[in-house]
């Protein structure tokens, strides 16, 4: 079992940046497959970012250049640093996890077994 728990979400003025931050807790010491989704009401779930238990990330090309992921060396907090953001990264980030599928960084939400809360991001123009 593994809880999720998103923080770090807000309003910024385009051009802005934020920081996410997903704390990760599990009963075992298994590793992760882990990523940042986002979400605009009742429009699919997409892929922002991810990260496979070796390190291999993915960026959507949405956010290529200006999004980085990134975890702490315990791989119980996974991070998104969003730099220059735009009206159009508004939505609300989830983290996900998944035991490591030995597959590469996992870009669909179906692949995910478990999932945060959320956090809202609203960027205005």
């Amino acid at each position: 079992q593994v809880q999720l728990q998103e923080s770090g979400g807000g309003s910024v003025q385009s051009g802005g940046s934020l920081r996410l931050s997903c704390a990760a807790s599990r009963n075992r010491s298994s590793e992760l497959d882990m990523g940042w989704f986002r979400q605009v009401s009742s429009k699919e779930r997409e892929g922002v970012a991810s990260i496979d238990s070796d390190g291999v990330i993915w960026y959507a090309d949405s956010v290529k250049g200006r999004f980085t992921i990134s975890q702490d060396g315990a791989k119980n907090t996974l991070y998104l640093e969003m730099n220059s953001l735009k009206p159009e990264d508004t939505g609300m980030y989830y983290c996900a996890a998944v035991p490591e599928k030995w597959i590469g960084p996992l870009i669909t939400w179906w692949e995910y077994t478990y999932w945060g809360q959320g956090t809202q991001v609203t960027v205005s123009s």
